[in-house]
């Protein structure tokens, strides 16, 4: 079977002799910066957990326990089903970063992906989010996903986990 997508250009790796490799810090990611953004969030998604959120921020998936309680399904639900979605906010994040307004970002990304969970009648129960960025700024990432944990709690679900991809060759 063949891929369904071909890379024109294929990394050889690093060259014959060399001695450092590839890094992230040779690619432009600062692991230091994410590491600080993750020390700035805790108290945020903390906020939006409940007893249903399983694990610690951090692995490599959220886990969120669909407890079984026969009584709130039968007054809840009738034929459950899990409904997922992803959606984002657009060109409206270049107008809140150039006004240095960024919590906003995080509580629209959010409300977006919730109405699109409602009108199909379902109930948001957690939420994952994911930020592609140029350049981790730890105060200034930690507010968009701390706008995030707020849209999360506004919405009554737990931010359960996420990806903070910083890739300045990209953006």
């Amino acid at each position: 079977m063949k891929p369904a997508i071909k890379s024109k250009k294929r990394s050889k790796g690093p060259e014959k002799g060399s001695k450092s490799g590839l890094t992230y810090a040779g690619s432009g990611v600062d692991i230091e910066a994410g590491d600080a953004v993750v020390d700035l969030i805790k108290p945020a998604l903390r906020r939006t957990h409940n007893s249903r959120v399983m694990g610690q921020h951090g692995a490599f998936a959220g886990m969120f326990r669909l407890d079984y309680n026969e009584a709130l399904f039968k007054r809840n639900y009738r034929d459950p089903v899990l409904v997922a979605c992803t959606d984002g906010v657009g060109t409206k994040v270049k107008l809140a970063a150039d006004r240095g307004i960024l919590d906003t970002v995080g509580i629209d990304c959010v409300a977006m992906n919730v109405n699109d969970l409602i009108v199909q009648g379902a109930e948001p129960l957690f939420f994952l989010d994911y930020l592609g960025l140029s350049r981790v700024d730890p105060p200034e990432t930690a507010k968009i996903i701390e706008g995030v944990a707020r849209g999360c709690e506004i919405a009554g679900c737990s931010l359960i986990g996420g990806e903070c991809a910083e890739m300045p060759d990209i953006y």
